[in-house]
């Protein structure tokens, strides 16, 4: 963790709120369709799609696209780079809201 405040270590590719909600969401499911984060994250298709791009870009997820049926269906994954990166900004946050929490000492 980079000394100074807390808010200096956070990562901005991470941070961003919709990024950091598709992380934390593909975290929990293992494997994300990209229609089920469209609708959670309340996002147009161009939109989300722009998004998972700057993540796949820095190596955070991986896409994968493919048929359930007929229908085109595509697939977001963590990759090992993005499950440690979504722990380092948790682990950050947590720092800066220890930090928010605990009173200032009165001089």
């Amino acid at each position: 963790m980079p000394d100074g405040h807390p808010v200096t270590g956070l990562d901005e590719v991470v941070h961003q709120r919709v990024r950091l909600g598709i992380l934390a969401i593909a975290h929990e499911a293992r494997r994300v369709e990209f229609g089920y984060l469209r609708t959670q994250l309340d996002l147009t298709a161009g939109n989300l799609s722009k998004h998972l791009s700057v993540l796949e870009t820095a190596g955070l997820i991986d896409i994968e696209k493919g048929y359930e049926g007929k229908r085109g269906r595509t697939w977001i994954t963590l990759t090992r780079d993005g499950t440690t990166a979504l722990a380092e900004e948790i682990g950050r946050l947590k720092v800066l809201i220890a930090r928010v929490e605990t009173p200032a000492e009165e001089t």
